[in-house]
């Protein structure tokens, strides 16, 4: 029987595909490597977390922070000004990325100092996540437990805030050792103060596997060949880059509800991911406008699904033994 057939998910009204044929080969072909051979790479906000919820927009890791007590009016206002100020940049299709890479790293670089000046402290967050409506797609326990069992490597990649992140998978019981977050970490001082973030900035430019060279995860992964990668904009698409050796990618997006969402950001035939405040002030492409470009991109499209189940059952077929 045709892989697809005995998958009982993809019959659902939310899958589409471009290319049925193609994507049973790629599918094969992992089922045949085996498990060990097997990694998934997949962005955060609204891929693994939900992008609504009754009919509500559920907020980005950023939006956590922005929308808690810990940020006051101003910083609000401020960071709404940097906004106007960056974004008409970040969609300007007469810019190269050349051009627009240091300007988005000094709007990220500004948002960020203005997170700091608002003194968080570290041992506030766990509650801001807990009164946040910040939710995990409805199956994520499975997805999280099954790769944990088969001690199948997940990349998480975001351009967010991975001190909120981590606490939402945390408190959500699935931060297992195979889980590893690439993103923008808060440095806090001796009392529990934020003073800075750790490391290299990330943002849409650098969201990458390759960006990963040289570091102990990238050292584990490297007899891991094939790749399942989840994300919601084009601009996730990328995050594959720099896999060594990579045989197979099977690619699943999710397609999102318009809605006033600040994660598309559409540009001619490519959207990127903004993390940043407030950028649900701008309208953005409806879904189907933007399904077209999805389906010529991703193996797999999910339109309006708020749950797991898809990823959850081809995963169950690549790694049955049997």
């Amino acid at each position: 029987m045709r892989p697809l057939k005995m998958i009982a998910e993809m019959s659902k009204a939310t899958v589409h595909m471009k290319d049925p044929e193609h994507l049973e080969q790629i599918l094969e072909s992992i089922k045949d490597s085996g498990p060990n051979t097997l990694q998934v790479i997949s962005d955060f906000d609204m891929t693994l977390t939900r992008f609504a919820y009754n009919g509500k927009r559920c907020p980005t890791s950023h939006n956590v922070l922005d929308n808690s007590k810990l940020i006051s009016k101003t910083c609000q206002a401020e960071m709404k000004n940097l906004l106007n100020t960056y974004y008409p940049i970040e969609i300007d299709s007469t810019r190269s990325i050349e051009e627009k890479l240091p300007l988005m790293v000094e709007w990220w670089t500004k948002v960020h100092n203005l997170l700091i000046e608002q003194k968080i402290r570290k041992d506030q967050l766990t509650a801001v996540v807990k009164e946040s409506n910040v939710i995990l797609r409805e199956g994520y326990q499975l997805f999280f437990h099954h790769l944990h069992e088969l001690d199948i490597p997940l990349l998480i990649f975001s351009a967010g805030v991975g001190d909120v992140l981590e606490e939402v998978i945390r408190q959500a019981g699935v931060l297992h050792p195979n889980v590893k977050v690439f993103s923008n970490y808060m440095d806090f001082d001796e009392s529990g103060v934020l003073h800075d973030f750790k490391g290299e900035l990330i943002h849409v430019y650098n969201k990458r596997e390759g960006a990963l060279l040289n570091t102990q995860h990238f050292q584990e992964i490297q007899s891991r060949h094939n790749v399942m990668l989840l994300g919601d904009s084009l601009g996730d698409l990328t995050m594959a880059d720099g896999v060594q050796d990579l045989q197979n990618i099977l690619k699943i997006g999710y397609l999102n509800d318009k809605a006033n969402t600040h994660e598309h950001l559409h540009k001619g035939m490519h959207t990127y991911k903004c993390r940043y405040p407030f950028s649900h002030y701008f309208s953005h492409p409806a879904v189907e406008e933007r399904k077209q470009s999805y389906l010529d991109s991703y193996d797999i499209v999910l339109e309006r699904d708020e749950s797991m189940d898809v990823p959850n059952a081809i995963l169950q077929y690549i790694t049955r033994t049997q």
